[in-house]
């Protein structure tokens, strides 16, 4: 049986996303957010594959964080020195990790929000 949607699951918050995007990011993988808008709300959000569940192939999943305003910036920014400090700035930042954020012109024809 195969899934042509991907499954939505809300995140908490924009901290929680980008440290999902981060723990699934390695050297040779780099992770990145896409946004779009639908109405009067902005999604952010990150499209995984979850691997041999059960009897499909992979299960897509969007996990994604719902806002009424538009973070003004093209990278999430993270900074760990004893607490986490997050930035949304225009270009990556000296000292921080930072995940790309993909405008899309609509909702993926994969999505169901």
């Amino acid at each position: 049986m195969m899934r042509e949607k991907a499954i939505p699951v809300k995140i908490k918050s924009i901290p929680d996303l980008v440290r999902l995007a981060l723990s699934m990011s390695n050297v040779t993988s780099r992770v990145y957010i896409i946004h779009f808008n639908k109405g009067d709300k902005h999604f952010y959000g990150l499209l995984v594959t979850f691997r041999d569940y059960y009897k499909y192939y992979g299960l897509p999943i969007f996990y994604f964080v719902e806002t009424l305003e538009e973070l003004k910036g093209k990278y999430l920014t993270l900074q760990y020195d004893g607490s986490e400090k997050l930035v949304v700035s225009e270009k990556p930042l000296s000292g921080y990790i930072s995940i790309p954020i993909i405008n899309l012109g609509e909702e993926p024809p994969f999505l169901e929000m």
